[in-house]
């Protein structure tokens, strides 16, 4: 890459110290894109600043050129003053003169408390980890090119929530409560995408939000937020790896919802019965989703009164379809806790699977227990993401800064009271008929399993006078699909398909 131009200014001042500032301002010195600064400063960034850099990347056998942005933006109270400093990373189709047609989408990650490293470099970029076509790590670290990237259909946008990424709260005495809840992240990202739009005079585009893990429950609050009290309307929501988006699913349900995808699991590992073993995995899983509605519900519902030969007709469907024994379900009165199921479905190897995505294995302490003893697909994930994101944002973009980069940062406590975040995006979707959704799961993915997305798809809409706006992709991963390199083919084709699809015709009226 071509470093173009450098250029950092702040408007809140708490990083340099008095005897480097120009007497007559609160900009801090300027710093040469050739030349180390030597100025001492706090490690904090400044409230603004941005990185230039262009760059190629070939997608489907044509090379896309780009201008990369890293940079900040403010974040401000409700009295116009500077509290917050937010990151981010902005890519640009540099051949396109007309940004009116041209797509926007901005992407999140989840946690909360996670960075957007994760679908930023692994994902939809322009680049990706050297990893190898299953999603472990190789050496030696690093990016490469994405050629699967949506550059070519889309500007994209990789936002770091404060105390995430580089992202910090600037201001010693602004008050927690303002960024860590439910409402509140919702509330201050609505209020600077506006400004960021505003800034890059992005609003006759065509915009679309994406949130993996909890950044599903952030775009789909965004939605209703940015188009109540922005105005500003979306094309399309996508929804990678969805939490519950606050619909509730107690008792029976919540209990059942977890079966295909133990089902999915059980399959991946040839620990299923011979005759199911030898169907494939999209042939199998109907099967396995029916019974969870049609007999499994049902019976949980009854609890201890169900009928004993009913009962043991249960646990040997739920034993069939799991890879667990049949004593084993009847112990745990039909209902398999996931962290057990995680523990159990290998413990006669030796071997634990993984929480987020279940082909990777883990080695515990010791084969008894009720839980493996951590996340092995976690830690394969910190190990090859971490230095690949720290040297591509420092080394490759040029962004310098001794702050932290955030993989977690420290969110907490977290407010998650009145999470209406499902019903905000159905109000969202039928106030706004462009609007789209699209939901995208692996089938390996014990965290918020593909089944449980299903179901709050159908949730969102009861009515289903929109379903035919909503679809589902489900792929042979975990939770972040995209890791394995024929899922990244098909799961970012995907979205291009989902762009095109939600793009209305000229002069095509957003009316019913």
């Amino acid at each position: 890459m071509k470093i173009s131009s450098l250029v950092i200014s702040s408007a809140l001042v708490l990083a340099t110290s008095a005897s480097a500032q120009d007497a007559t301002s609160n900009v801090p010195p300027a710093v040469s894109a050739n030349k180390p600064s030597t100025i001492a400063n706090e490690r904090l960034l400044p409230a603004e600043s941005a990185v230039h850099s262009s760059g190629t990347v070939t997608i489907k056998s044509k090379i896309v050129p780009y201008k990369a942005t890293a940079g900040t933006q403010p974040v401000w109270d409700k009295d116009g003053k500077v509290i917050a400093s937010l990151f981010y990373t902005y890519y640009q189709r540099s051949d396109v003169s007309n940004r009116e047609k041209r797509p926007l989408i901005f992407s999140f990650n989840g946690g909360p408390g996670s960075a957007s490293v994760w679908m930023h470099v692994a994902y939809t970029g322009p680049k990706m980890l050297n990893i190898d076509d299953e999603g472990y790590p190789v050496q030696p670290y690093g990016v490469r090119d994405n050629p699967h990237s949506i550059l070519d259909v889309a500007d994209i946008v990789y936002i770091d929530p404060i105390n995430t990424g580089f992202s910090r709260i600037l201001d010693p005495k602004a008050d927690r409560a303002q960024f860590f809840g439910v409402n509140a992240d919702i509330a201050y990202l609505a209020e600077w995408l506006n400004t960021f739009v505003s800034r890059q005079s992005r609003w006759n585009s065509p915009k679309y939000l994406i949130g993996e893990s909890y950044g599903t429950t952030r775009v789909s609050g965004l939605a209703k937020e940015l188009q109540n009290n922005h105005w500003m309307y979306l094309n399309g929501v996508i929804l990678v790896s969805p939490t519950e988006l606050g619909i509730k699913r107690d008792g029976p349900v919540d209990a059942a919802l977890s079966l295909p995808y133990y089902a999915a699991t059980a399959w991946y590992h040839k620990a299923l019965p011979a005759d199911l073993q030898q169907r494939d995995l999209n042939a199998l899983l109907p099967e396995v989703e029916a019974f969870t509605l049609d007999e499994f519900i049902p019976a949980l519902s009854r609890g201890g009164f169900i009928d004993p030969t009913k009962r043991q007709e249960i646990a040997a469907k739920v034993a069939r379809y799991s890879g667990l024994s049949e004593k084993t379900v009847l112990q745990n009165n039909l209902t398999i806790a996931p962290a057990f199921f995680w523990k159990d479905l290998l413990r006669e190897k030796g071997k634990t699977v993984g929480r987020l995505d279940s082909r990777y294995l883990g080695i515990d302490r010791s084969d008894a227990g009720i839980a493996p003893d951590y996340n092995a697909e976690l830690t394969s994930w910190l190990h090859s993401f971490t230095p690949a994101i720290n040297y591509y944002l420092r080394d490759v973009l040029k962004y310098k800064t001794d702050v932290k980069y955030n993989m977690f940062g420290p969110v907490h406590p977290w407010d998650n009271s009145n999470d209406k975040t499902g019903e905000n995006l159905r109000l969202a979707m039928a106030e706004n008929p462009y609007m789209h959704l699209m939901v995208q799961s692996g089938y390996y993915d014990g965290a918020t399993n593909y089944f449980d997305a299903k179901y709050t798809m159908w949730q969102i809409d009861p009515s289903g006078k929109m379903k035919d706006r909503m679809e589902f992709k489900g792929y042979r991963s975990g939770h972040m699909m995209y890791l394995r390199a024929e899922d990244l083919a098909t799961s970012n084709e995907h979205i291009r398909e989902f762009i095109k699809k939600s793009l209305p015709a000229s002069g095509q009226a957003a009316k019913y």
